[in-house]
């Protein structure tokens, strides 16, 4: 299988495998034909879609996760647990009863169609000699509010609203309170790429509350509130990295506000891309008193971008001749971006190169696709330099990275910012064996429940980050 770069998207962090999943033209128009019925409105997809892809020697597992945007549209992402891939970026589009479904990086494709009861999407999944049929099966994700899916936790939580007014956005969450008087050292979680719930859900693990949980139980105030366009949160999503430092100095601004928080002891925590929200957000006025970046970018997005696809092929079992080829295929595509400035001959340029590297990419999508690579959110994503303003940022900083992480590279990452911070004397790195970028220990040291091993969040890496919180509120 040829894997060619054809789009990040805003979840600059995930895995680049990008399945396009989009049905062949000659398979729609068998579709077509055999279905003669009026098309139906399509449920609402939001929740989880599941299926088993068979493939040579076995099946796997993939996972969807739909989220609808105040704007109507939806934000999906996909997990592969088998191959170790989380929240990879899909592309959505929905006509009537048909769900197309785009991950550009990987020239595979598929359509589902939705059954009567909302239940199932049948499609066929394809990619350059390989087709197969799938089954999706919906299940709803889980009402979090709902009295029987915990017990009460010893502390105070409250719902949390507050205002963005650089873009003019109401953003809203929750904010988890240690019992007694205080006031408590806090934090404020960031999330990583792409629009994302309070709790940074991916299919039905949610990193963020597992934190927020964690250290409020252990005196420490935490902050976690749903992104532009998601959950209760008002305005659209954010385009670029920088764009976000405003809403985690919003949060940072209403915690100020409450009596039970320690002023002098108030930190950003942030989890991929919000990690360098956080490290943004250090370099200019009323910074935080502490960062906590975990699996955060350290290389230049262009870096990112080819590190990520060959580390994706790698994971697929392509051979290094393959690696080789689809890197200088990225990186001829990634000098045309740069260096075409006239966004309509990029777009045309781009197009006709994805159409050359796969026979199997129709006009449309291979346009749809250069529009994606051509955008300012991509043409920003690849300028990104996460160490240009590192020497503004004084306050200690935490910056802890799994082993286990195939979306941003443990050693190559932490080494650089590392080398960014160098002016700062009080940067403390660490790297934890077999944790990945959702921060989960390897499947072996998954808790059981109802019989079946269940992700968690790491315990050393939990204990690592509360033990660094606790001591930078004693000093």
């Amino acid at each position: 299988m040829t894997i060619n770069t054809l789009r990040l998207s805003r979840l600059f962090g995930t895995l680049l495998i990008c399945l396009t999943l989009a049905a062949s033209a000659q398979a729609g128009t068998r579709q077509s034909t055999a279905v003669a019925a009026a098309p139906a409105e399509v449920p609402a997809l939001d929740g989880l879609w599941k299926g088993q892809l068979k493939v040579p020697g076995g099946q796997l597992e993939v996972i969807f996760r739909f989220v609808k945007l105040s704007g109507g549209e939806y934000f999906c992402s996909l997990d592969v647990p088998l191959q170790k891939v989380s929240r990879m970026a899909v592309k959505t589009e929905v006509k009537n009863d048909t769900v197309r479904l785009f991950a550009e990086e990987a020239n595979s494709r598929f359509v589902g169609r939705v059954s009567a009861d909302g239940k199932q999407m049948a499609g066929t999944w394809q990619q350059p000699g390989f087709k197969v049929p799938m089954v999706l099966a919906f299940s709803p994700l889980p009402d979090m509010t709902a009295k029987n899916v915990r017990l009460t936790p010893p502390y105070r939580e409250e719902e949390a609203t507050f205002s963005n007014l650089t873009v003019n956005a109401r953003l809203s969450g929750m904010l988890t309170i240690p019992a007694g008087p205080g006031p408590f050292p806090a934090v404020v979680l960031l999330s990583d790429a792409g629009p994302q719930d309070r709790n940074g859900t991916v299919g039905d693990f949610g990193p963020l509350g597992l934190l927020a949980d964690y250290l409020t139980r252990r005196g420490v105030a935490v902050l976690r509130f749903d992104d532009r366009g998601v959950g209760k949160s008002g305005g659209t999503p954010a385009i670029t990295t920088a764009d976000l430092v405003s809403d985690a100095q919003a949060g940072l601004n209403y915690l100020r506000t409450r009596p039970e928080i320690d002023l002098a002891h108030l930190g950003l925590v942030g989890h991929g891309e919000g990690g360098n929200v956080a490290l943004l957000a250090a370099s200019q006025p009323l910074p935080p008193a502490f960062v906590v970046a975990l699996a955060a970018y350290g290389l230049p997005g262009r870096d990112i971008a080819v590190q990520q696809q060959a580390t994706t092929l790698r994971t697929l079992g392509s051979e290094n001749a393959q690696i080789e080829a689809a890197t200088k295929r990225q990186l001829a595509m990634l000098e045309i971006i740069r260096q075409t400035t006239d966004n309509s001959q990029a777009q045309a340029i781009v197009a006709n190169m994805l159409k050359q590297n796969n026979a199997a990419i129709d006009n449309a999508a291979a346009q749809s696709s250069a529009a994606e690579l051509t955008s300012p959110r991509y043409r920003y994503f690849l300028a990104f330099n996460p160490l240009e303003k590192l020497v503004l940022v004084h306050c200690p900083v935490l910056l802890l990275n799994g082993t286990a992480d195939l979306t941003i590279n443990a050693d190559a990452n932490q080494k650089a910012l590392q080398k960014g911070l160098a002016l700062n004397k009080n940067v403390t790195a660490k790297k934890l064996v077999g944790v990945n970028h959702l921060f989960q220990p390897e499947p072996g040291k998954w808790p059981v429940l109802n019989g079946q091993p269940q992700p968690n969040f790491s315990p050393e890496a939990q204990e690592t980050i509360r033990e660094w919180i606790v001591a930078q509120s004693k000093k």
